[in-house]
């Protein structure tokens, strides 16, 4: 079944060339289109959808809110944030708000594609220290968390897996954890996939922005707070 992709943006020129684009691949299809969030949220009332490419800017209800909603619902699809690079907020913004990821709005035809099915797979769509390096940028919007980790869901993860989940938050790869910790990158692989199931976040992205939240890491790219 090809992935079925709605775009949400209030340019229709640029929809339009998304739409052309994806109409190319046998493997995806445009499903539906909306020119604000609340559009979106209704269209998913009744059209099956795999990905949401989000557009942040747009009337009626922005694409950070609409995410958050969308987001909210059991079996919600995976929503991409597209974004330029003086909106870099609106991006933080999303992640925080459920996206898995975010790209720029003139991001070659091909890595669209590929951030397509990697999201539809499951995985982030951006790099850990692209996320690390916005994360540092905009920390101070982040709630203050003292000087010990408060989300009471780490207390559930055995010393390997904060260990993996640190070095996730400071950008490291999964090769490079391996490499880091002397393990092999299947196990890495897997401390991550246990990871997010004791924590109940969707990808690596997410594992980066509640380790800033918590304090579990320090704005700079720093250890252990």
């Amino acid at each position: 079944m090809p992935i079925r992709v709605m775009l949400v943006d209030d340019q229709v020129l640029l929809r339009t060339g998304f739409r052309m684009v994806l109409a190319a691949q046998p493997d995806m299809e445009v499903v539906a289109e909306a020119g604000d969030g609340a559009e979106a949220i209704e269209n998913l009332r009744s059209t099956p959808v795999d990905v949401v490419l989000m557009d942040v800017r747009m009337p009626r209800l922005d694409g950070v809110e609409a995410t958050r909603r969308i987001c909210a619902e059991p079996d919600a699809p995976k929503v991409l944030i597209l974004t330029t690079f003086d909106l870099d907020e609106y991006a933080f913004s999303g992640l925080r708000a459920g996206a898995s990821g975010f790209m720029l709005k003139d991001v070659p035809p091909g890595e669209l594609l590929g951030a397509i099915r990697s999201v539809h797979s499951g995985d982030a769509v951006v790099a850990p220290s692209t996320t690390r390096r916005l994360l540092d940028r905009f920390s101070p919007m982040l709630p203050s968390s003292g000087t010990e980790p408060q989300h009471k869901e780490l207390q559930r993860l055995t010393e390997r897996e904060r260990e993996v989940m640190l070095l996730v938050a400071q950008g490291l790869s999964n090769g490079e954890i391996a490499a880091r910790l002397v393990l092999s990158e299947a196990t890495v692989k897997t401390h991550v996939g246990r990871i997010l199931t004791k924590l109940g976040l969707r990808d690596r992205v997410q594992v980066v922005v509640l380790a800033y939240e918590t304090g579990l890491v320090r704005a700079g790219g720093g250890g252990p707070v």
